[in-house]
């Protein structure tokens, strides 16, 4: 299938790793410009050389650019936008994402932790839309994609912050496809469940500590849950995250799009 991203302009935060480097990975082999973020400097420009590596045959190096941004901060964010915009002379694609909430449950969850949490799962995407916005709008095939979690679905044990915190990305995520649908911008959320990343790594790392087991103990306890009895790869999630963007799926709009091997167990 052709999905139609040669030469489109894509933005994705906290890229340099994990489930953004895997969405980014796979625009840049599309044919797509990417412009990725983190705030590991050394991080961010290994990230870029490795993308690069990637282009199609006829691709050139400035169609991967990056910028060391903490999404966090509200000014970078902007000058994040505005660099992709000098870059690339516009963006139709913009992927909010930042590293997830700490762990915990009520109990251990203290104040500062909450106000974090807000700050980098929530208001990372607000401001991150908010600065794209004026440029999706002269675009003629935006996409806005927040990647969330299933937690929006369905609440992960000991991810007290995530249950709570991401649904209102969801939120946001569904009230934008109703206001900027008509303006032809697409707004949707893909909800990754538990994919072979750093992250999870250390989520699985701390199961074992509060539980006194092993990361290997932990991974069994996840995998015998998911029908398909194992964790997602990265470059799964990338492709299924990429056609959400692309103008081949022109029609979708407003949609919780779960990538999780079927652990998810509603109906809706």
């Amino acid at each position: 299938m052709e999905l139609g991203l040669q030469n489109r302009a894509a933005l994705v935060a906290a890229s340099t790793k994990g489930l953004g480097f895997a969405l980014a990975q796979e625009l840049v082999r599309e044919g797509c410009r990417v412009m990725i973020c983190g705030r590991d400097a050394a991080r961010l420009e290994a990230a870029v050389v490795r993308l690069r590596a990637q282009l199609p045959a006829n691709g050139e190096a400035a169609a991967v650019a990056g910028l060391a941004v903490d999404v966090m901060d509200p000014a970078g964010v902007q000058q994040l936008v505005e660099h992709a915009v000098a870059v690339f002379g516009g963006l139709d694609i913009v992927v909010t994402n930042a590293g997830g909430p700490a762990g915990g449950t009520f109990d251990t969850t203290a104040q500062a932790d909450w106000e974090r949490g807000v700050q980098l799962t929530l208001m990372s995407a607000v401001r991150l839309i908010r600065a794209a916005l004026p440029y999706l709008r002269q675009s003629d095939a935006a996409s806005i994609l927040a990647i969330t979690s299933i937690s929006v679905k369905q609440p992960i044990a000991g991810l007290l912050l995530s249950n709570v915190i991401r649904p209102a990305v969801a939120g946001l995520v569904k009230a934008l496809s109703q206001e900027l649908g008509p303006e032809g911008i697409r707004a949707n959320a893909i909800l990754p469940g538990w994919t072979e990343t750093e992250r999870v790594g250390e989520i699985l790392a701390y199961r074992a500590q509060v539980n006194g087991s092993s990361p290997a103990v932990e991974r069994d306890k996840i995998t015998v849950s998911i029908p398909l009895g194992r964790m997602a790869r990265p470059e799964e999630f990338g492709r299924v995250a990429a056609f959400m963007v692309s103008p081949a799926a022109s029609y979708l709009n407003g949609v919780m799009l779960p990538v999780d091997g079927g652990s998810y167990q509603g109906l809706l």
